[in-house]
C-alpha cells in the first residue's frame, strides 16, 4: 500500500526558518488534519512532502523511493493534491476542469475511457455539481468553484490525497458535505492529508490532529488526546471551553 513518510524536514528563506526538522507519515486508511494560524507553516509541511518546494534539510520517501525521483505524471498518479491556491488559466466547463484529474492516467479533453468517464461523473456527482456539469468556471460563485477543483482531485483516483484547505468559501452544507466524501475515500483505503481552520470539523471527522505552530508540530494525536482549552491557548492565543459528546468536541471561544 502506498505510504508517504517525511523525515525531519526543513524549509528556510532567509533567514526565516518556514518549517523546522518535521516528520510525517500519511498512511492508507488515515485522515489526518493539520491545523494551526496563518503562517505556522502547514503549507510549507504540504508542499515540501510533495517535493514542490526546496528543502534544506531532511527527505520525503514515498513507496520506499524518493519523492524527487518520481516524474510529475508518476507522483500525480500515486497523490492528488488539490493547492490552497487554484487558479485556472481559461473559463473552461466544469466537466472539463473535473476532467484533469485523469490526465496522469493518460486522459485528454474529449478523448477519455470508459474508466475515466466513470470517475469524473463519479467525482461531479459526489459533489453535487451535475446541474453545472457544462457551465463555464467563470461564471460560478467562489464556493461552486472550490467544489469543482475537489471534483477534479477526487476523479483521480489516486491512493493518497492531500489538500489544502479543501472547505476554504464553502459553506456549511458543503463543508460538511466535502468533510463526509474525504471520510468515505479514507474509510474505502485512501490516505488522506488536510489543511483545515476548522478545529470542530477536522476532530468530528479526522483520525488523527497535527498541530503547528512557528513551523513545528506541539502535538500529534487523537481528537479526544488533543483537543483541549489548553491547546487551544497555546496554539491559537484564544481562550475556549471544551466540551466532547457523542459527535465530538463542542468548542467556544471566550475571548483572546
Amino acid at each position: 500500500m502506498t505510504e508517504l513518510v517525511a523525515t525531519n524536514l526543513s524549509v528556510t528563506a532567509g533567514n526565516a526558518k518556514l518549517l523546522d526538522n518535521t516528520s510525517l507519515t500519511l498512511r492508507p486508511g488515515e485522515l489526518t488534519a493539520v491545523l494551526g494560524p496563518n503562517g505556522a507553516g502547514k503549507t510549507t509541511l504540504l508542499r515540501a512532502m510533495l517535493g514542490l518546494v526546496d528543502v534544506s534539510g531532511g527527505s520525503t520517501m514515498i513507496d520506499d523511493r524518493e519523492m524527487a525521483s518520481l516524474a510529475p505524471d508518476e507522483r500525480a498518479r500515486k497523490i492528488s493534491y488539490l493547492p490552497q491556491r487554484r487558479p485556472l488559466a481559461w473559463p473552461n466547463r466544469v466537466v472539463d476542469i473535473v476532467a484533469l484529474g485523469r490526465f496522469a492516467h493518460g486522459a485528454a479533453l474529449g478523448r477519455l475511457s470508459r474508466t475515466d468517464a466513470k470517475a469524473v461523473d463519479y467525482a461531479i456527482d459526489s459533489c453535487q455539481l451535475r446541474e453545472l456539469a457544462h457551465r463555464n468556471a467563470d461564471s460560478l460563485s467562489g464556493g461552486e468553484l472550490a467544489r469543482v477543483h475537489f471534483a477534479r482531485a477526487l476523479a483521480a483516483r489516486t491512493p493518497l490525497l492531500i489538500a489544502d484547505e479543501p472547505v476554504a468559501a464553502l459553506d456549511p452544507r458543503h463543508q460538511l458535505r466535502i468533510a463526509v466524501l474525504i471520510r468515505e475515500f479514507v474509510d474505502a483505503g485512501g490516505g488522506a492529508l488536510v489543511v483545515l481552520h476548522e478545529v470542530a470539523l477536522a476532530a468530528r471527522f479526522a483520525d488523527r490532529l497535527v498541530w503547528m505552530s512557528c513551523g513545528k508540530i506541539i502535538a500529534d494525536g487523537s481528537p479526544r488526546d488533543t483537543v483541549s482549552a489548553d491547546l487551544m491557548q497555546q496554539v491559537y492565543g484564544v481562550r475556549a471551553h471544551v466540551e466532547f459528546d457523542e459527535h465530538g468536541p463542542d468548542i467556544r471561544i471566550k475571548g483572546s
